[in-house]
């Protein structure tokens, strides 16, 4: 085994597949998340409009960017979690329960409290639409991934 791969389960993990499962996050973002919060705020479900431009705290980049590279963090952690543990329809499935469930936890009861001391005040609503918004996300990134992992093996 190569320096630049981690092994578990019995499997390899390369350098290359965690750096996919990063872009596939990344790119799951505005194509499944904020096309999903865009539907939900025209349907006047959500006030808050996709593609947010608007400065993130402490580093001033556009709202958009800052997700979208979270959902590229959250990629290596499914990249080393839901497609070891998964497969299959599982995979499929995982990869939407737990995208919505865990990032929307970490949302609710990480993120809010250290942007606004305290926690959100709908906490119910939140998990609702977040659980809505980051399992799109879980499938976007599932999808992207498999995409990705196809126009590899196809280049090899």
């Amino acid at each position: 085994m190569s320096s630049s791969s981690v092994s578990a389960s019995g499997t390899s993990l390369s350098a290359a597949t965690l750096v996919t499962g990063f872009i596939a996050g990344v790119i799951a973002v505005p194509v499944f998340h904020q096309l999903l919060l865009g539907l939900l705020h025209l349907a006047g479900i959500v006030p808050i409009a996709p593609f947010n431009l608007a400065p993130t705290k402490p580093f001033g980049v556009p709202s958009i960017v800052s997700i979208s590279f979270w959902g590229g963090v959250w990629g290596v952690v499914f990249v080393l979690t839901v497609a070891r543990w998964f497969s299959g329809i599982g995979y499929w499935i995982a990869s939407a329960i737990i995208g919505g469930v865990a990032l929307t936890l970490v949302a609710a009861f990480v993120v809010w409290p250290l942007k606004f001391g305290s926690l959100p005040p709908n906490l119910g609503g939140l998990f609702v639409i977040g659980f809505l918004l980051n399992a799109a996300w879980g499938i976007g990134w599932a999808v992207f991934r498999a995409v990705i992992d196809r126009l590899r093996l196809a280049a090899a």
